[in-house]
């Protein structure tokens, strides 16, 4: 990085606020993404809006690109650095600045931990119900930019159904507030939501304004195990179509289960090929009901057991099998690559199916995961990347099951966002028309292409 930029960004923040020395850049040259590095000019951490903006104002002025970091905790590298670029890191930005019982909000700034938004919010009697598997350390701010989805999807939506306003400063340096806390706002272009799921590409989220539901008065957790996949999803169809809508509603196959039960020592049963994870919440009489509903349609579609738990205690206990399924996965093979290739709920079968059978094809080692209930799925790659030969048989694999997923109707991502890990795959599934669009956008944003260039699309 120039010496006269880091004499500048030293003015502005103080040089205890920015790293410029090679072995205190290395750490942020990753995040959660495997195989992917860059070491970055310099590392900044600011804690106002105002500093942001002027930090973007030098580097829109001096050309140099700018990538936003919260606690690194992404899976398609959309924070990963270009090379000698700014990294702007929020988390210092970490205030929870009022939670408004009265309207059902909070207003955050973007370093706030997942986990931590949650116990203040339940500490008011209040729910924020978006839960990625990183709620411990990924901040809102990271959520907001990959629109976080998580094991409560299905009955309460995603990350984007919650944001009512944000703050965001632009590459320019100007500050936008877009977004009200009114239920009903359609006063112009709904601009708030082309910054969720962005990935910091076209601006830098510095205050955001939170939706927040009443804490459910009870919950029921259930498991069941099954001797097929086909068995699982179509229990998750009959439930659907009961209706009942479960806030959780999660599927392991029988590669997670051997790793989760050998990771954690649930007691886990080992002679099934599907596992399903289900939970019910709200009024005491209402879960009760569900929950015996569940069961039963689990044992009429061939369950082999099916565990309710107790209380709460063993209703974690339970959870913990679906909660340790990454984790688990991650001691088998020194690389863990975590995808989330995404279909609809009545091609699932077909989509685990397919996913075994690219595994077989290959030769590598596929542990399948994930949300069900939503058609969110994680195929998880256990490999080596030292192993050259396997890599390039797991790119071909992935690369497959992402076209099959585009084939049944599905996408390349759900949760996890395009970043730089999937973006070669976009244009198959948004066409030569959608791609035009989105450059069109970035280049109404951010005209001198200074924000996380190259995340998305090229």
């Amino acid at each position: 990085m120039d010496n006269r930029i880091v004499s500048r960004l030293t003015d502005l923040l103080g040089e205890d606020r920015v790293l410029t020395k090679p072995e205190d850049l290395l750490v942020y040259g990753y995040d959660a993404t495997p195989m992917m590095h860059e070491t970055p000019g310099c590392v900044l951490f600011p804690d106002s809006t105002e500093q942001i903006g002027a930090i973007l104002r030098l580097a829109n002025a001096e050309r140099i690109a700018v990538v936003t970091r919260g606690s690194g905790t992404g899976l398609s590298g959309g924070s990963i650095p270009v090379p000698h670029c700014i990294v702007v890191c929020t988390v210092r930005m970490d205030r929870i600045l009022e939670i408004d019982r009265a309207n059902l909000t909070a207003r955050v700034q973007p370093g706030v931990l997942t986990a931590k938004l949650d116990e203040a919010a339940k500490a008011c009697g209040l729910f924020y119900p978006p839960d990625p598997g990183s709620i411990k350390i990924s901040t809102i701010g990271g959520n907001v930019a990959n629109n976080s989805g998580g094991l409560r999807g299905l009955k309460y939506g995603v990350t984007r159904d919650y944001v009512m306003a944000l703050e965001v400063v632009l590459a320019s340096g100007d500050i936008l507030r877009t977004g009200t806390a009114c239920m009903k706002d359609v006063a112009g272009y709904n601009l708030k939501d082309l910054f969720v799921s962005s990935q910091g590409t076209l601006g830098v989220i510095t205050e955001i304004l939170l939706r927040l539901v009443p804490k459910p008065a009870s919950k029921r957790t259930l498991l069941a195990t099954f001797p097929s996949i086909q068995a699982a999803a179509e229990t998750v169809s009959s439930i659907i179509a009961e209706p009942i809508v479960p806030c959780t509603l999660e599927f392991l196959d029988r590669m997670t289960i051997s790793c989760v039960e050998d990771y954690a020592h649930i007691g886990l049963p080992l002679d099934c090929e599907a596992l399903l994870l289900m939970e019910t919440d709200g009024h005491p009489l209402v879960t009760e009901e569900e929950a015996r509903a569940m069961e039963r349609i689990a044992r009429e579609h061939g369950a082999l057991q099916v565990q309710i738990a107790k209380d709460d205690f063993e209703a974690e206990r339970l959870a913990s099998a679906r909660r340790s399924a990454s984790p688990a996965l991650a001691r088998v093979a020194p690389t863990t690559i975590l995808e989330d290739a995404t279909v609809p709920r009545n091609r699932l079968a077909e989509m685990v199916t397919f996913i075994q059978k690219t595994a077989e094809k290959y030769q590598i080692r596929i542990g399948t995961f994930g949300h069900m209930g939503d058609g969110n799925l994680h195929p998880t790659f256990l490999t080596d990347e030292r192993n050259t030969d396997e890599i390039h048989r797991v790119e071909q694999g992935f690369a497959e099951i992402f076209e099959k997923a585009i084939a049944l109707g599905g996408t390349i991502t759900g949760e996890h966002g395009v970043g730089l890990a999937k973006k070669r795959f976009l244009p198959a599934l948004i066409g030569q028309v959608g791609l035009n669009v989105h450059r069109e956008v970035k280049r109404a944003f951010d005209p001198n292409m200074i924000l996380n260039p190259g995340k998305i699309f090229d």
